[in-house]
């Protein structure tokens, strides 16, 4: 297969793009989270075309895209109380709501803020089932340059609207339970959302148990590098991963330290993850998929603060460090 490319600007490229989505075809684009891997998702074959090409585990479940709330009817059999002030003041955004689905069971909807995410769903009339766009495991996209590195040649076209803004994956909040549960944290906050509905709960990890919502269960976000994420207070985190650097044999590693820091570590190879949590969300991603470009072995890893978007930035590193995480508390 030949995976065409075109840029989100150019023109008949989201006509072309919604064309191949009805036809039962793929096509990458983007959000203002991740790049997305986009077909019908009223369309069984579609979405089996998706897990192939990304190798993704079957119970891994989708998420669908809508462009207005009247195509919630086509998915969703009915909204939970409660759930209408989480769309007023979220949607269009980047948060993912788990419903009763219309065929039994529960589906994941958001409603992307990007607008060529928009137009696309609009153009192609039906909910577009989309996970990022990438090899399962690996880093999520968040360039056209990402996507195509991984599924070249695996899907039929690549929708180039250049960075992502938020560089995570999307909040995932399950309002099908008595509690509203957020079981993937992202930029829409747990704070945010409990200044709005009162107390959620927050379970991230799946077990043994088929997982509700996607990146709950399986290796995530990787690099090939070893991934060390360093937690506490900033001077005990510097000297831990200065120690560990020096005890390392081999010159291909490097440490991946905000840029204030960076001085700390001047004499050893670095990646900057940025100056604050929104920075580091929007590189993280790009970083990890940097370090196999660097080729690099092993990566040294400042953590940040569980709170606000902490949260998200350190649920993605602990799963790509496999939990190789040291508390210098």
């Amino acid at each position: 297969m030949k995976t065409i490319i075109m840029t989100a600007s150019e023109q008949g490229s989201v006509e072309l793009a919604a064309d191949i989505i009805k036809s039962g075809g793929l096509v990458a684009f983007p959000t203002e989270t991740v790049y997305g891997l986009g077909g019908n998702a009223l369309d069984a074959t579609a979405c089996a075309k998706i897990y192939a090409a990304k190798g993704r585990p079957s119970d891994n479940p989708l998420i669908s895209h809508i462009s207005d709330i009247e195509m919630l009817s086509q998915i969703v059999k009915n909204v939970p109380r409660g759930t209408f002030s989480l769309i007023d003041k979220f949607w269009p955004g980047p948060l993912t709501i788990i419903f009763p689905a219309a065929g039994g069971g529960t589906v994941g909807v958001r409603m992307p803020a990007n607008p060529v995410a928009t137009r696309l769903i609009s153009l192609s009339g039906v909910p577009i089932a989309a996970p990022s766009a990438n090899v399962s495991g690996r880093p999520s996209p968040t360039s056209a340059r990402h996507v195509l590195a991984d599924l070249d040649g695996k899907i039929d076209m690549i929708l180039d609207g250049g960075r992502c803004l938020h560089g995570l994956e999307s909040t995932v909040i399950d309002c099908t339970t008595d509690v509203p549960t957020i079981l993937r944290p992202g930029a829409v906050t747990k704070e945010m959302i409990e200044a709005l509905i009162g107390p959620v709960g927050l379970v991230t990890e799946a077990g043994d148990d088929a997982p509700r919502a996607p990146g709950m269960k399986y290796r995530h976000y990787a690099p090939k590098a070893k991934l060390t994420v360093v937690v506490g207070e900033q001077v005990a985190v510097s000297s831990k991963i200065l120690q560990l650097a020096a005890d390392i044999t081999h010159p291909n590693f490097a440490i991946m330290a905000a840029t204030q820091n960076q001085s700390r570590y001047a004499s050893h190879t670095m990646l900057d993850m940025g100056q604050n949590p929104q920075e580091i969300a929007a590189n993280l991603f790009r970083l990890l998929r940097q370090c196999d470009e660097m080729g690099l072995e092993e990566v040294f890893v400042e953590g940040v603060a569980e709170s606000d978007l902490g949260m998200a930035i350190m649920n993605r590193l602990k799963k790509a460090a496999s939990y190789n995480i040291i508390d210098t508390k």
